[in-house]
């Protein structure tokens, strides 16, 4: 019937709540299923689950390459401020990098309260190149309207404590694996994949045009804000400081 092995161990909890017996875990499914499989999905089963991957990657193996990004001195987001949170006050933004072919890199920038989009060209993802572009775009903006930046751990942040330095814009980084840590840039991401489609080479596109593309974007009604623009409730933010 199409089920994810998460709903099937939902729906058990949910009809057999006092009876452990007649209950499994969504985990012990999958993992049943690949057993079955000698690791590997037949096509037919592979067509039932949500994700497309044909190989179950070990828990365990992941974590370690996890380890392997440890990125010195980072601020865990469990000491994000509490105002973070609620999107109640402006300046608080989540960033990432959209990757494109033959190594070509966009780094994207979301400021939570509004939604409001920046984006920066970059030239390659070692660490120097992405700081030195947050740190332009950074002092394009009042002090007020950046206060923070959630990222990811991926290695390009490594230099977080330069960009801190020059900006005095805290860096909070996510929980391994916990995209939705930055929700509101994963959804950008998404959109954005509209201009810039997965498999292209981006390292074409001039400042000035990824300049186009994040004003498009920001001139655009989102249901979020109650149809209003991330280009007005920005700008809003922007004339209280004043």
């Amino acid at each position: 019937m199409k089920w994810s092995p998460e709903q099937i161990a939902g729906w058990l909890k949910r009809k057999h709540p006092d009876e452990e017996q007649y209950r499994v875990s969504h985990e012990t499914i999958y993992r049943s299923l690949y057993v079955q499989t000698r690791g590997v999905l037949k096509k037919e089963l592979q067509e039932c689950l949500r994700s497309p991957r044909a190989i179950r990657r070990s828990r365990h193996a992941t974590q370690k390459g996890l380890k392997l990004r440890k990125i010195k001195d980072a601020i865990p987001i469990s000491e994000r401020p509490p105002e973070v949170e609620d999107r109640a006050v402006p300046g608080h933004w989540e960033g990432d990098l959209i990757v494109g072919s033959n190594n070509s890199f966009i780094a994207t920038l979301v400021e939570r309260h509004s939604r409001f989009v920046m984006l920066a060209k970059v030239e390659n993802k070692d660490t120097q190149s992405v700081i030195d572009a947050l740190i332009k775009q950074a002092r394009k903006l009042p002090k007020e309207l950046y206060k923070s930046l959630t990222w990811d751990r991926g290695s390009e942040m490594t230099g977080h404590r330069k960009f801190t330095i020059a900006t005095e814009v805290d860096v909070y980084f996510c929980d391994p694996q916990s995209p939705w840590q930055r929700g509101s840039n994963e959804n950008t991401n998404r959109l954005l994949r509209q201009y810039f489609p997965k498999g292209i080479d981006i390292s074409g596109f001039s400042q000035a045009k990824l300049s186009a593309v994040a004003r498009q974007l920001n001139e655009r009604p989102r249901k979020t804000l109650q149809y209003q623009t991330p280009a007005e409730k920005f700008e809003a933010c922007v004339a209280a400081i004043r």
